[in-house]
């Protein structure tokens, strides 16, 4: 079974967000649990936390089903010292409001040389960074997200992501989030090499590591390098590719997230998504 559902706002509250999914008849949804653009944020209160939980249970998510996102500040693979620090700090706090709100995994974009340090030395920052994190929480997993590959951004590469587990402590606490425009225009081409790709991240990767996939188009083309969504069927990759995604057995049970641009069409391409199946 497919479980599908955006990217929605947690705007006035993180309770908010199952309810913004419940009313697009999502069955999974992101969220970010702060202020994307900020480093830090007010602790939750525990009121916050009771209602996200009973409107979970009510609208029927379960936390394998749910995405949270940390802050695009972020950059586990900091060149300096002092930006590393801060990130880590970050990064912890984002993965203690996912342990409180019951949830189990922490989706985050691994990080980017800034062109200061070797993409080996990043690598393994990131590595590093995820250890600490790791550490310091429990019951959260950490999902790398691969990355299109935009200015020094690490990720790109399925060896990227096989280098950072490799390096992980904890095997059973690191996942992989697959962003299907990512993938394209970093050069995996989804589109007329379907079968070949998903083979690559299996032999590389392994596919026991996936936790879930970004379902994006792309309005940039293959091996471009530049991260531009666009709304499904309507990009690049084209409808083709949806209705294999959505018959592959493989992405059953794990949560298919759009974030796609114009969000009103949500409603619309989650049923048209599940009407391939």
């Amino acid at each position: 079974m497919k479980h599908i559902g955006p990217h929605v706002s947690a705007s006035g509250g993180v309770e908010l967000a199952p309810l913004n999914a419940s009313a697009l008849s999502a069955t999974a949804f992101a969220l970010f649990t702060k202020n994307q653009r900020q480093w830090f944020a007010p602790p939750l209160t525990q009121k916050s936390i009771d209602a996200f939980k009973k409107n979970c249970a009510e609208g029927g998510f379960e936390p394998q089903y749910i995405l949270p996102h940390d802050s695009y500040l972020i950059n586990l693979g900091h060149p300096t010292e002092e930006g590393l620090e801060k990130s880590r700090n970050s990064f912890v706090e984002e993965m203690q409001r996912c342990e409180q709100l019951g949830l189990t995994m922490l989706n985050f974009h691994p990080g980017s040389s800034l062109r200061e340090i070797s993409d080996e030395e990043c690598l393994n920052r990131i590595a590093d960074s995820i250890n600490l994190a790791l550490d310091k929480t429990s019951g959260v997993t950490a999902v790398i997200e691969n990355t299109a590959g935009q200015g020094s951004n690490m990720g790109f590469s399925f060896y990227h992501l096989a280098h950072i587990i490799s390096k992980v402590n904890d095997k059973s606490r690191v996942g992989i989030c697959i962003d299907t425009c990512h993938t394209f225009t970093a050069g995996y081409d989804l589109r007329e090499n379907y079968e070949g790709v998903w083979q690559e991240f299996g032999d590389v990767v392994g596919f026991g590591y996936l936790r879930a996939i970004h379902l994006n188009d792309s309005m940039k083309p293959l091996a471009s390098r530049v991260d531009r969504h666009h709304n499904i069927g309507k990009g690049l990759l084209g409808m083709d590719f949806f209705r294999k995604i959505m018959k592959d057995a493989r992405f059953d049970e794990i949560p298919l997230i759009l974030e796609t641009p114009d969000e009103t069409l949500w409603a619309e391409e989650i049923a048209l998504l599940h009407s391939f199946e």
